[in-house]
């Protein structure tokens, strides 16, 4: 068969595709769909490599997601333990003292400590002989996050009353540190995952359109719209990123359990909604640089 015979098959065959205009949107919508399945077909064999290939570098993005949001809910919750112990002076007036801290910013909860329940407590702890009490009255000053406690500790230092003050400063540095290292490193992740899917769509898309190099030829001499060539294809790289998502989730199923076990042997909350969070995450990665590859191949390697 010569070249002229196969692009006049080709052309039948294209034409045979075309929407007439008496044809409904479901029609064109079928005609597009149908496009991007014989895409997929014409790239035989690679498409069990690509999808084999994102549906791992998916399956690594959702797990580092899926355990930073783990990893974010355990530092929170040992960040709240942390308290700043406000000591009074002797002479200080109590509630006045009590109000004017509640009414600073990020302050969540002050819980007061007679000294004499304090002196009470020790005595019983230590065994100690009778004698004045020593201690002063304190407030234990809960700030709604861990990174608030420096300012909020500037604050109640300059309270009128407040003798001295004290909180595991060091500890509530490392736990700020250490939620934003796994931050930093959750956004780096997902960098790297979008260019190797763009990456790995942008070759595929590439291959398709030599495949189709003729057809895609006489569909623009026919006058056939830019967008109904392009549609297909960008479909078909949206369609590789929401099947290796689908298979990514039978790992990250596994993930989530052991999470959840981890949780409860801590006893810690596992972050609400933490599942639906990361494969809604997952969905909207995978099939959003699917297509962002597609087009991009498809501006790149096809003039139209």
């Amino acid at each position: 068969m010569n070249k002229e015979n196969a692009k006049s098959i080709i052309k039948r065959k294209v034409k045979s595709h075309l929407p007439k205009s008496s044809i409904t949107e479901l029609r064109i919508v079928y005609r597009l769909a149908m496009e991007t399945i014989n895409g997929i077909k014409r790239t035989g064999l690679m498409n069990i490599a690509i999808i084999t290939t994102m549906a791992a570098i998916l399956t690594i993005f959702g797990a580092l997601f899926r355990s930073t949001l783990s990893v974010s809910s355990f530092a929170k919750e040992f960040g709240n333990v942390l308290e700043i112990s406000a000591y009074l002076s002797q002479n200080s007036n109590n509630k006045h003292v009590i109000s004017e801290i509640e009414s600073i910013e990020h302050v969540e909860k002050i819980n007061f400590i007679p000294k004499a329940k304090s002196w009470q407590k020790l005595k019983s702890e230590l065994e100690l002989a009778d004698m004045d009490n020593p201690l002063p009255d304190t407030l234990h000053i809960k700030v709604d996050k861990p990174e608030n406690i420096p300012d909020v500790y500037e604050k109640v230092k300059k309270v009128k009353g407040v003798e001295d003050l004290n909180y595991a400063k060091d500890i509530a540095q490392k736990v700020q540190v250490f939620n934003n290292v796994v931050s930093t490193v959750t956004l780096l992740v997902i960098v790297v995952i979008g260019f190797l899917t763009i990456a790995i769509i942008n070759n595929t898309i590439q291959f398709v359109i030599q495949l189709r190099k003729d057809e895609i030829e006489i569909m623009r001499l026919m006058g056939v719209s830019n967008w109904y060539i392009k549609t297909p294809l960008i479909a078909q790289g949206a369609i590789y990123g929401f099947i290796g998502a689908v298979i990514s989730l039978i790992p990250l199923n596994a993930l989530q359990k052991w999470l959840v076990q981890v949780h409860q042997f801590f006893m810690t909350p596992s972050p609400v909604l933490a599942t639906h969070i990361v494969i809604f995450v997952l969905f909207i990665v995978a099939v959003g640089f699917g297509a962002l590859g597609s087009y991009l191949s498809v501006k790149k390697h096809l003039q139209v």
